[in-house]
């Protein structure tokens, strides 16, 4: 109730309406920013080698491995908005890719893999959850800890051998997890898209996004509103299991190949592509399509760079120098809201 004119005080959630425009802004000018250093990367690949990014060719390669990094990105995103992080997801994919192939291997059927990959994804995120909501272990120490442990338990459950699964070609769900869309276009484009999309509306349209932003604001604040804090955590950390769990069917599947050492590759592309979009690793602010534009730039500089003349040597340095400017930015746009 407010004091002087005796009106009720609005709710968390009608307060977030009210302070939509100017978080609307911000991240308009965010993600705006962000979309011109796409553009300026793109354009360097295009004139620096026409002919290569003229073609289909290159797109098809991108489409084919750009949405193992983007779907984590976009699913790691709802933890960093909470001010938490997780870093045991390339380590989950790993583990998740054991499960599935080796329940394949056994079963020969493809539902049954999944259901078990998935039901291991969301058990190592309840794992995470318990250790940062329930322990109250900060979540960079907890997810290194569980980074280790469960890229351990793949390496000694795989014991260095990969599976095969050949057979998988030509089922209903190989197709629909990463067959071609009219033999051009991989499935595992369109679920980077569609999970895109389900993203956005999630963290800008729905009670829970704003329950996000709420609690990585301020998770003292968001309590006394009322929110469940300890929910709102546990459910980010349960969904990036599940989604690293999907990643682990999908990658498996496009080399119809089980490696043990599964997901490695995934750690900094899948941050950086996280930061590089623009969300504050102090939590309360993020940006999907921020984190969108950052896997497509993230995921296409090595073979920009390869394309255009450079020597592989050359990634890192480039990965450095595009999340710096993409991180001053965000910093600039902080400083002229104040």
């Amino acid at each position: 109730m407010d004091r002087q004119n005796g009106t009720p005080e609005p709710a968390p959630l009608e307060r977030s309406a009210a302070t939509r425009p100017p978080r609307f802004r911000f991240r308009t000018s965010l993600e705006t920013g962000i979309f011109i250093v796409f553009v300026i990367v793109w354009a360097i690949f295009l004139i620096g080698n026409p002919r290569v990014f003229t073609g289909f060719h290159i797109y098809y390669s991108l489409m084919s491995t750009i949405p193992f990094i983007g779907i984590l990105a976009l699913s790691v995103t709802l933890v960093v908005v909470l001010g938490e992080i997780d870093l045991s997801f390339p380590s989950v994919v790993g583990v998740t890719s054991w499960v599935f192939a080796s329940v394949f291997a056994l079963s020969h059927n493809l539902l049954l893999s999944a259901i078990a990959c998935f039901g291991v994804g969301i058990a190592a995120g309840f794992v995470n959850a318990l250790l940062v909501v329930g322990i109250g272990i900060p979540s960079l120490v907890a997810t290194i800890g569980t980074m280790f442990l469960f890229r351990g338990l793949t390496n000694v459950a795989a014991a260095g051998n990969g599976i095969a699964l050949s057979t998988a070609r030509g089922h209903f769900l190989y197709e629909v997890a990463v067959g071609r869309l009219f033999g051009l276009i991989p499935a595992q484009a369109l679920w980077m898209l569609g999970l895109g999309i389900a993203f956005w509306f999630l963290l800008n349209r729905h009670r829970f996004g704003g329950h996000l932003l709420f609690v990585g604001d301020n998770a003292e604040s968001a309590r006394m509103m009322g929110i469940n804090v300890n929910r709102v955590k546990t459910i980010a950390f349960v969904q990036v299991g599940f989604f690293s769990a999907l990643v682990a069917i999908l990658s498996t599947l496009e080399v119809t190949y089980f490696w043990p050492n599964q997901g490695t590759g995934y750690l900094m592309t899948g941050l950086a592509a996280v930061f590089v979009g623009g969300t504050s690793v102090f939590g309360g602010m993020g940006t999907i399509l921020g984190t969108f534009l950052g896997a497509l730039i993230i995921g296409s500089l090595e073979a920009g760079i390869v394309s255009i003349g450079l020597t592989g040597f050359w990634t890192q340095f480039i990965y450095g120098a595009i999340i710096t400017v993409s991180v001053a930015i965000y910093a600039l746009l902080m400083r002229s809201r104040r």
